[in-house]
């Protein structure tokens, strides 16, 4: 499948020698995939470069995807159907708040029309609707699928291009497509993921799109708390350390989370002190603002 082209490639890596003082590591980079360009950027451009390809390819005009309500795949649908000139559904968990922040402002700024999945399957409904619209692609969850997994196969080679000799890649793991891309090319070993709670089993979801065991897989699960949507105190640390120490901002689900982890394998013996690290940073800044509480 050849991708359509919808962000700005490379991204750029850069080092955070503050940040890595702080951690006490040798050498921390950041993969600023946050900066993808569409849409607010993050890593959901990457995949939609490739499902916006099938959707293209099977003739669609509409664009059906679903989500949190936060949900940044979602939002960067959306972008993506404006730019395309395609309509975009929506089809979010639980029931409408009674005012819009985040990223849900930005789904309707695009155009999206926002479907409310209440006490229902977000999937199920989101399947009624592709079937209920002509023309219809029905986008995965998290934009994850076995096409999708390439465009992080994509960007492993682009990383190994700007820094030959790292170590070890630390990234959030929802959907599992973005991990899985980066495994396939660089191998388990190298690949080091930090669990959000986004799917119940994250060692199968990934490795059900490799070629690996799923025991191979470097999964850390302790900074789910109490599930997906909450926020967590040392999410909130590892946020506001990173935004003081390198002005680097992070999201509340998935690379506040993941730089949690890395910070907790960081003091543990999960992560080696030695060496250079990148930490892969997948966007969500628009997340932040549909979370006072931070």
């Amino acid at each position: 499948m050849t991708p359509i082209s919808l962000g700005t490639w490379p991204t750029p890596l850069e080092p955070a020698p503050r940040l890595a003082t702080a951690l006490a590591l040798d050498e921390l980079w950041i993969k600023r995939d946050d900066l993808t360009g569409l849409g607010g950027g993050g890593n959901k451009v990457r995949k939609l470069e490739y499902t916006c390809a099938e959707a293209f390819a099977a003739g669609a005009h509409t664009l059906v995807t679903t989500g949190a309500p936060q949900s940044n795949h979602c939002r960067l649908t959306a972008a993506a159907a404006a730019r395309l000139g395609l309509r975009c559904v929506l089809v979010l968990a639980g029931h409408e708040p009674p005012g819009l922040a985040g990223n849900l402002i930005l789904d309707t700024l695009a155009g999206a029309e926002i479907v409310w999945a209440g006490d229902h399957s977000p999937t199920q409904v989101a399947q009624a609707e592709a079937a209920r619209h002509d023309g219809a692609h029905l986008i995965p969850f998290g934009g994850t699928s076995t096409v999708s997994v390439q465009a992080y196969v994509d960007c492993a080679k682009e990383l190994v291009g700007q820094l030959p000799d790292f170590d070890r890649v630390v990234v959030a793991v929802g959907s599992g497509g973005t991990m899985a891309g980066l495994v396939h090319e660089l191998g388990p070993e190298r690949v080091l993921g930090v669990d959000v709670g986004a799917v119940a089993d994250p060692h199968a979801t990934v490795g059900a799109l490799l070629p690996v065991p799923p025991s191979a897989l470097n999964i850390d699960r302790n900074q789910v708390g109490r599930g997906y949507a909450a926020f967590t105190e040392p999410t909130r640390d590892a946020i506001k350390l990173a935004a003081r120490t390198e002005g680097l901002f992070l999201d509340p689900t998935y690379t506040g989370r993941a730089m949690a982890g890395l910070i907790a394998m960081g003091r543990g013996d999960g992560l080696t002190r030695t060496g250079r690290v990148v930490f892969l940073h997948t966007g969500g800044l628009p997340g932040l603002f549909g979370h006072p509480e931070l």
